[in-house]
């Protein structure tokens, strides 16, 4: 399969430099996976050498 001469490796910025940010939601992020604190770490810890 040949890939016309026309075809760059290099994307076209035009639209991307031109797209309005502003179009976009304001979202608040969630956490869906938080850490263990350190105290619960040490909880669990002391929990499996009884």
């Amino acid at each position: 399969m040949m890939i016309p001469a026309a075809m760059s490796d290099k994307p076209n910025m035009a639209k991307i430099e031109k797209f309005n940010k502003s179009k976009f939601r304001k979202t608040e992020k969630q956490e869906k996976n938080p850490l263990p604190s350190e105290e619960t770490i040490e909880e669990e810890k002391q929990a499996g050498e009884s």
